[in-house]
């Protein structure tokens, strides 16, 4: 029997653990995840690519079935060439999902093979995104338990060489 793959993209930057929590949820449905960076988005991120991957390889090190990666490109091209059949998304709230559903509709016209999987964050993790952890951090708010704690050290090293958020 075929493993059941999905792709979970996302900026990452910084991963939270809102975003393991997806992760480790995903598991339970498909046999494998490839939590995969994307690199083309209209974001400007605070952390490279590079840096993104270190950060998700050391939070998922250990948690088996689960690869790391990075593209740029439609979504559902680097869907199809991983030989995935499914996207996982994670919602936090109706916002989320007006824009989510809208990219799910659109990666479904442009590939009607690849579906699109929605798991509601848990409650746990659900007021952060990884925009108000570096707006925290930023201003020297403590990230401890928000995010790994690899990833915790990393913001305050790169806060600690700024000069202004």
């Amino acid at each position: 029997m075929p493993q059941k793959l999905a792709v979970y993209p996302g900026t990452f930057d910084p991963v939270t653990n809102g975003h393991l929590d997806i992760v480790h949820r995903g598991l339970r449905l498909f046999d494998r995840l490839i939590v995969a960076i994307v690199t083309n988005g209209s974001k400007h991120p605070l952390f490279t690519v590079d840096e993104r991957l270190d950060m998700l390889r050391h939070a998922l090190k250990g948690v088996p079935n689960v690869e790391v990666d990075s593209f740029d490109g439609l979504l559902v091209d680097y869907v199809s060439q991983q030989g995935a059949d499914a996207i996982l998304r994670g919602l936090r709230a109706v916002s989320d999902f007006e824009y989510e559903f809208q990219m799910a509709l659109m990666n479904r016209k442009l590939n009607k093979n690849i579906q699109t999987v929605f798991l509601m964050t848990g409650l746990r993790w659900i007021f952060i995104s990884s925009s108000i952890i570096k707006e925290a951090a930023c201003f020297g708010g403590d990230t401890t338990g928000l995010v790994p704690e690899y990833v915790h050290d990393r913001l305050k090293e790169k806060y600690g060489r700024s000069t202004a958020c």
